[in-house]
């Protein structure tokens, strides 16, 4: 498997082709909180683990709990 093929895989639907929102965006939201904690450790030098671990624990576990609701409206791999 290929980096290409695993983030198509991590953005678009069951069927593989169409794009999801709301993958894209939990990707897009999970990128911009590690990167800007990363910033923040580099800026004032001091790391959080309890507050970084709730914050990615609920960005994460909202955008799983999006995917779950919206599974049976996906559309099925073309047979």
């Amino acid at each position: 498997m290929t980096i290409k093929q695993f983030i198509t895989d991590c953005i678009t639907g069951i069927d593989g082709e169409s794009a999801d929102i709301g993958r894209v965006l939990w990707v897009l939201g999970a990128l911009a909180f590690l990167g800007l904690s990363v910033y923040a450790v580099l800026k004032s030098g001091t790391f959080d683990g309890m507050g970084f671990g709730a914050g990615y624990g609920g960005v994460l576990g909202g955008g799983g709990a999006a995917i779950g609701m919206k599974a049976k409206t996906e559309p099925g791999p073309e047979q």
